[in-house]
Parts: C-alpha cells; sequence; structure tokens
C-alpha cells in the first residue's frame, strides 16, 4: 500500500475526511475512516504529530471506468425485463460514460479502435457507440442535460433484440425472414421495454424509437420522415453505423476508421443530415486517435492526440528499417515527414502495446 503523510492543510475541520486515515503503527487498520468528520482539533494535532497517512488513489482511468460501465450496462440490460425502476440506474451509468469521455476524450476514442472494451459484442457496442455520441454532442456545444438524454438512450438503443444480437452479427448467412422481422421490429420493442423497466423521459424513448428511421422515409420501424426525426436520434444512427464498420466480426475485419467515416456520411441509401455530418467529421476526423498508420518517413505508429489546429500527435512505435522504439517516439503530423500516408489493420501495422505505454495511468486496466 503507498502512502502518504497528511498535513493539517490537507483535513477541514467539521467536514468528512476524503481518505481512510493509518497511523504509522496501526497494523493496517485505519485509525480515522473516510466519510468521518473530522471535529476534534485535540485529537487531530496528536495524531499528525505522531504520524498520520492516507493512502495514494491511483490516478482515474479511462479505460477502466469504461470497462466497469460495461460491465454495470450488462447487468443491468440483460436482466432489464425484471426492472421496474431502472432509469435512474442506467442514468448512472450514462454519467460514467460521459465523466470517462471527459477525462480524456482521445483515450476514450482509442479504446474502440483498439478494442480494448471487453465483453460481448451486443453491449460493447452500445458503450462504444455512446462514446462516439458524447464526443460528437459535447463538440455541438449541446447542454449537459440534453447530453446525458442521448448516451442514455444509445446505451440502451438495442436492448430489445439483445439476445439475439451477438448472434445475428456472427451470422455468415444472410438472415432469414424472421430475423429481419425481429432487427426492423427492435427500436419499438426496446422502446417499449424501456417503459416497462421505469423509464419515463420521452426524449430517451423517442431517441430509441427513431434511431433507425431516415429523413426521407426510408428507415424501420414506422418510416418516419423529416422533420419527426429528430437531430439526436440521427447522431445515434451516425454512431451506431460508424461504430458497427470499425468493429470486426467473425466473416469481415474491421473497417478502416477513414474507410468507415466516408462510408456513413456518403452512403446514398441513407441520407445525412448536412450540418450533423460536418460536426461528425470534425469531431471524429479520418485519423482518430487509437488509429494505426504509417508516416511518410516509413514509420508506423498511432495516433495518439487530436489538435485544434488540424494537426495530430503520433507516437511512432517502429521506424522505417523495423526497429522497435522503445519508448515510442512523439510525432506531430505538422512535420511533413511525418504526415500520414496510410491507416493500417492491425496485421498490416504488426506492432504490439498497451494503450498504458501512450497514454500512461488515464488509460491503464
Amino acid at each position: 500500500m503507498v502512502q502518504r503523510r497528511i498535513t493539517l492543510k490537507d483535513l477541514v475541520l467539521g467536514e468528512p475526511l476524503r481518505w481512510d486515515l493509518f497511523g504509522a503503527d496501526s497494523g493496517g487498520r485505519p485509525l480515522l475512516h473516510k466519510g468521518q468528520i473530522a471535529a476534534d482539533d485535540k485529537q487531530l494535532h496528536t495524531l499528525i504529530d505522531a504520524g498520520l497517512f492516507a493512502e495514494e488513489e491511483p490516478p482515474p482511468s479511462v479505460l477502466h471506468q469504461l470497462n466497469q460501465c460495461n460491465r454495470r450496462l450488462e447487468r443491468m440490460l440483460r436482466d432489464l425485463r425484471n426492472e421496474h425502476n431502472a432509469e435512474a440506474e442506467l442514468r448512472d451509468i450514462a454519467r460514467d460514460v460521459i465523466a470517462a469521455v471527459e477525462l480524456n476524450p482521445d483515450i476514450a476514442l482509442a479504446c474502440i479502435f483498439l478494442a480494448q472494451i471487453a465483453g460481448t459484442y451486443a453491449v460493447r457496442h452500445c458503450i462504444e457507440t455512446a462514446v462516439v455520441v458524447v464526443v460528437v454532442a459535447r463538440g455541438m456545444g449541446k447542454p449537459p442535460a440534453e447530453i446525458l438524454t442521448v448516451t442514455a438512450a444509445a446505451l440502451t438503443m438495442n436492448v430489445g433484440m439483445l439476445r439475439h444480437h451477438d448472434t445475428f452479427q456472427n451470422k455468415r448467412m444472410p438472415l432469414t425472414r424472421e430475423e429481419m422481422a425481429i432487427v426492423r421490429r427492435h427500436p419499438e420493442d426496446s422502446a417499449d421495454l424501456l417503459k416497462c423497466a421505469g423509464v419515463k423521459d420521452e426524449e430517451w424513448i423517442s431517441c430509441v424509437l427513431l434511431h433507425h428511421e431516415n429523413d426521407d422515409g426510408s428507415g424501420y420501424p414506422a418510416g418516419v420522415a423529416r422533420p419527426a426525426v429528430t437531430q439526436n436520434a440521427k447522431l445515434i444512427s451516425l454512431a451506431d453505423r460508424y461504430c458497427a464498420q470499425v468493429s470486426a466480426r467473425n466473416y469481415r475485419c474491421s473497417i478502416l476508421p477513414d474507410q468507415a467515416l466516408q462510408a456513413v456520411l456518403t452512403d446514398p441509401a441513407i441520407p445525412v443530415d448536412k450540418e450533423l455530418a460536418e460536426h461528425f467529421a470534425r469531431e471524429l476526423g479520418s485519423y482518430p486517435p487509437g488509429c494505426l498508420v504509417r508516416l511518410q518517413n516509413g514509420e508506423i505508429g498511432v495516433v495518439r492526440q487530436r489538435s485544434g489546429n488540424g494537426a495530430l500527435g503520433i507516437s511512432s512505435l517502429r521506424d522505417g528499417a523495423g526497429i522497435v522504439l522503445t519508448p515510442a517516439a512523439p510525432r506531430s503530423t505538422q512535420d511533413a515527414q511525418c504526415a500520414i500516408a496510410a491507416v493500417l489493420s492491425e496485421d498490416e501495422a504488426a506492432v504490439r502495446f498497451s494503450m498504458k505505454q501512450i497514454w500512461g495511468a488515464q488509460a491503464s486496466l
């Protein structure tokens, strides 16, 4: 246990303690507990003079928090049919996803492209979609309450076909007529299930119900058209399709991020709101964090950081001669020699690294 010594500057009389506090010879048992009110000035002076210590808390980790959210969400969604007051817990999970993105949006995005969120595809896909929704919604300047609602909707958009989702995604053959009916019905089934589980927020339910509807009326389940299809529902739809493209399946490899972005924004079968497309492209870019790349100088690396001036931070992992760089070497696309020459698949990049190696403690498990 790593400890640091506590001084009077760390404590405020009359307020709850922020940590368990240990004495030098307390045998690993706290003398004062977290949340206890520090009210006795004489007692505190005596303890501090003798040596009072707090256990160092590890820095918050985006990767750890998203994986915790994934586990909590899976438990909730699997048992949602037996819940009658689920809205508060689902909102709490949504808040934690938002907090993880706000802690470091670049790491949150990299978790998607480096496939670092563990669990079944059906639930992991909802977490990844929610991360993209939060990144874009924040970039659009949406108010916090609205971001919370649309995040909760993204997390629950597919609950109506959760039992079938992984089976459908892993099929090598086309879906049967009955299976397609389940897919086309799942927005209604999801909305109904959420209502039965106690979700009363009409905007949340609307986003779930409309997230496969299109402006021209070509979507499902009801063929709703503009202006009834809300911007938030369309945002979830874009994030949903984008994350589906960049995730691998049993029957295909993941599509590279630059190709996936182009595909979802220019798909002639699904018209995209122009304003929303501009925000989506600006916030994610062709080379999002976690994207594996080859630079003009031949180095192989991973995009580490977006920048407001259009430049990207790269961590170079292997030089042009194939020599592994330890530690990874920082690069910027502002340098012409470090401009991105190609986006690579994991097999093409042939590099192995941990997220913590690139982003530090905020990307630790």
